[in-house]
């Protein structure tokens, strides 16, 4: 059992909660994600990690509730339990694994989406507090769907964190791309590596765009993940020439590389039982990725 020690609605069907689990703490790295199983006979759910605590022996986790399974777990309260929280589970950002000097002589620019704002979280914290330079950029709907603003300030620097609006009501008006723009044409600013968590639709325009910019754009595809071992088949996606699957290659990808439009397209056709039966059908024995652990 893992005890949940703090809980909070952050903001509409959007929620925060902090729970207690050593190994997972232990292990993590920015990137990575866990599956939670809210009661014995819950289904998994994975999610990604917002952010850990090694010392605390605490992970948090950021999430929108859709079906049943994450409205029973929004229903958790400080002091329950969840059943399981298993992971870290999939790859971590690739910096994680390369010589820090090396990292360090790049300027990152980190873009988070809506709720993969929380995802970015960890990244823009492990890289500030590794000494690279980072900026950040919020993209959501409305000023009453903003997460994360303060933490990400009290993480890099409030000169460092630009927020935008899709209708203008906080701070910048625009989507993501707009203030990309801003920044790197306008302002001048130079960097050497985009990170973009969000949407699926956001992802495939920031990367439509920096492509054009000759900007190296990494992209979490977390979005399609279900069951977080590659045993559904819900995450399979083509990565240049190859045939991929969020959970066990991933969730990270040289954005460049990343069919958008085949992806969505299959995300689309997987959400009903029929679509589920003609892709397996189509995909044949690449339907299913190999679910023997991490890399």
């Amino acid at each position: 059992m893992f005890k949940i020690l703090e809980a909070e609605t952050l903001a509409e069907k959007t929620y925060r909660m902090v729970v207690e689990a050593p190994n997972v703490a232990h292990a993590c790295e920015p990137g990575q994600f866990l599956i939670v199983r809210c009661e014995e006979e819950s289904e998994r759910i994975a999610l990604t990690i917002c952010d850990y605590d090694r010392e605390k022996k605490t992970v948090t986790i950021v999430f929108q509730t859709i079906g049943e399974s994450s409205y029973k777990i929004a229903e958790k309260k400080a002091g329950d339990y969840f059943a399981d929280v298993a992971g870290p589970l999939g790859n971590p950002a690739e910096y994680v694994n390369e010589p820090l000097d090396e990292v360090k002589k790049r300027h990152y620019l980190l873009v988070g989406g809506g709720l993969g704002t929380a995802p970015v979280y960890p990244q823009a914290k492990w890289l500030a507090e590794h000494g690279v330079d980072v900026d950040v950029i919020i993209g959501t709907k409305c000023k009453d769907t903003l997460i994360m603003e303060q933490e990400m300030i009290d993480a890099v620097g409030a000169e460092h964190v630009f927020v935008t609006t899709d209708d203008g009501s906080y701070k910048r008006h625009g989507m993501v791309t707009a203030v990309i723009e801003d920044l790197v044409k306008n302002e001048g600013r130079k960097y050497d590596k985009c990170v973009a968590i969000g949407p699926m639709i956001m992802m495939k325009f920031v990367v439509r765009l920096t492509k054009e910019m000759g900007l190296p754009t990494i992209v979490s595809m977390n979005p399609i993940m279900v069951d977080g071992t590659g045993m559904c088949g819900a995450c399979r996606l083509i990565v240049g020439d190859e045939v991929k699957f969020a959970c066990v290659d991933g969730p990270e990808f040289d954005g460049f590389l990343v069919d958008f439009d085949q992806a969505m397209k299959r995300m689309k056709l997987y959400s009903t039982e029929e679509g589920r039966r003609l892709l397996e059908y189509q995909e044949g024995n690449t339907h299913k990725g190999n679910c023997g652990g991490d890399k």
